[in-house]
């Protein structure tokens, strides 16, 4: 099978990586790709907004399987593109894509589905703003309508702060705030059958103890030791599946990949958002632990027939993923550093330790930064600290003038 993957990050080169590996895949591409994504599947220039670009080239490779890693190229219908010439595509359409597209659209298929959630309110003037603020109180929870990049979400105890990012959004999704540890559990689905993965925890602060600001995430790890055996069984049964039903009965099925957002509070699980995507950086974890070939896995979602699928086999090993961004990162990040100490890892390292590249591309012989998160380095071991240890030595090991990363991705969960 000849495989494309559209994207260019870090969870786009983890799936690369993993798709590599399957013996069935024959030949391997990406659109537009990144500097280390080039060394596993070969890479070609596209506008990955622009679905009849996407589906012109999946033709001219002949592609077997389309791969939309990000978010934005579902929202904007490049799946129903490549899906109308006839290719089987992994991702959702752009109407179930709304699911992440749109926080309102979000909580009114959670309402539909029976699924349970943080109470909230939809606000587009200021005085519905003021209502929802007074009504929940702090810590406030406000979240952009509309894609923002996993930095739409602003969680303070600052009502000025509060207001002023509400005031920013053309629509915004006031909610209660939910307390407790987060989780991230993705699932594969064919718009009928649902197959959960294994979950993870990811870091959206950029800095140590949670602290600053939002980030698209900065670590994760997986497994997490602390959670109840029967969370992916609960969460399958009153999240994922109903969710997947509603989506169904309303005529616009999901097939793809589906990403519960999780708060565990005192009161049971609930939503804190969905994706229609991998998410970054969890999805490096996961495939590490994944032993199962994903390609199979990947078209069955996309031909409809994820109910022949056999069950999914994983690594007991843990897994841990560090994000070394750029100088300046969550704000406008420096770009055009280069990045030294790469081969050091592969060398060094291999093979319980990678780098996975995110913002990076080449400049001459140089690979330089080219976006706020720059590397994914990821790392397995028999149980969280040794991925730990595995991970931070790599990290160690890369030179990038301005660089930071978090020192406590796992930490906590590794010492319990």
């Amino acid at each position: 099978m000849k495989v494309l993957v559209i994207g260019g990050g870090a969870r786009e080169h983890a799936l690369c990586r993993s798709l590599s590996l399957d013996p069935d895949v024959t030949a391997l591409h990406c659109a537009p790709g990144n500097a280390g994504i080039a060394e596993v599947a070969e890479l070609h220039p596209v506008d990955q907004l622009d679905g009849d670009a996407v589906a012109r080239l999946a033709t001219e490779l002949g592609a077997g399987l389309v791969v939309v890693g990000p978010e934005a190229p579902l929202v904007a219908g490049v799946a129903d593109a490549v899906r109308a010439i006839g290719i089987p595509v992994f991702g959702p359409s752009r109407e179930a894509a709304e699911l992440e597209g749109s926080k309102a659209f979000a909580k009114d298929v959670m309402a539909g589905a029976g699924v349970p959630t943080a109470r909230s309110y939809v606000c587009t003037t200021p005085e519905e703003i003021d209502e929802a603020l007074d009504a929940f109180g702090a810590p406030y929870v406000v979240k952009d309508d509309g894609l923002a990049a996993g930095k739409g979400v602003v969680v303070t105890d600052d009502l000025a702060q509060a207001r002023a990012h509400a005031l920013a959004c053309d629509r915004v999704v006031i909610e209660e705030y939910l307390d407790g540890p987060e989780v991230s559990l993705f699932a594969i689905t064919d718009g009928t059958t649902v197959l959960p993965l294994q979950p993870a925890q990811d870091f959206k602060r950029a800095l140590d103890g949670d602290e600053g600001p939002n980030t698209g995430g900065m670590g994760a790890y997986s497994p997490l030791p602390w959670a109840d055996p029967k969370l992916v069984d609960e969460v399958l049964a009153t999240v994922l599946q109903p969710t997947v039903d509603e989506l169904r009965r309303r005529g616009t099925p999901f097939s793809g990949l589906l990403y519960a957002g999780l708060a565990i509070t005192g009161r049971g699980v609930r939503v804190i958002e969905f994706n229609a995507r991998f998410g970054d950086p969890e999805t490096q974890v996961v495939l590490a632990r994944l032993r199962t070939p994903l390609a199979g896995v990947l078209l069955n979602s996309a031909n409809g027939t994820l109910d022949d699928q056999a069950p999914l086999s994983w690594s007991d090993e843990a897994a841990v993923t560090v994000v070394v961004a750029s100088h300046n990162y969550p704000d406008t990040p420096r770009t055009g550093d280069p990045i030294e100490g790469l081969a050091e890892v592969a060398e060094k390292d291999h093979p319980h330790a990678y780098v996975l590249h995110a913002g990076t591309k080449r400049d001459g012989g140089s690979v330089v930064s080219a976006g706020g998160r720059v590397l994914s380095v990821t790392a397995t071991g028999t149980d969280l600290a040794q991925a730990r240890e595995r991970a931070y030595a790599a990290v160690g090991r890369i030179r990038l003038d301005g660089s930071q990363h978090r020192t406590d991705i796992a930490r906590k969960a590794a010492e319990a």
